[in-house]
C-alpha cells in the first residue's frame, strides 16, 4: 500500500542538536538536502548502497518535503 503524504512527511525529523536543526530521515543523520542532492546527481545507487538503513519511502518523504517548501504561492506586488 503507498504511503500517504502525510505518513510520508512523518519520516522528516528536525532536531535542534541534529545535523544543524536541518530536515532529516527519520532522526538519522541523513538530510534531506543530501538526498536532493543525490538524487539531482549520478551518484544515487553508490548512496544507497552505503546506506542500507535508507528506504524507498525515505526517498519519497525528502522529494515531498522539497515540493511543499518550494510551492508557495508567490504574489505580485
Amino acid at each position: 500500500m503507498p504511503a500517504s503524504v502525510a505518513d510520508l512527511f512523518d519520516q522528516i525529523t528536525v532536531n535542534p542538536r541534529q545535523c544543524g536543526d536541518r530536515p532529516c530521515i527519520r532522526g538519522m543523520r541523513i538530510r534531506v538536502i543530501d538526498i536532493l542532492e543525490l538524487l539531482a546527481g549520478e551518484q544515487i545507487f553508490e548512496f544507497i548502497k552505503e546506506l542500507p538503513d535508507l528506504e524507498l519511502n525515505d526517498l519519497k518523504a525528502a522529494l515531498m518535503y522539497a515540493v511543499q517548501k518550494l510551492n508557495r504561492p508567490v504574489l505580485a506586488a
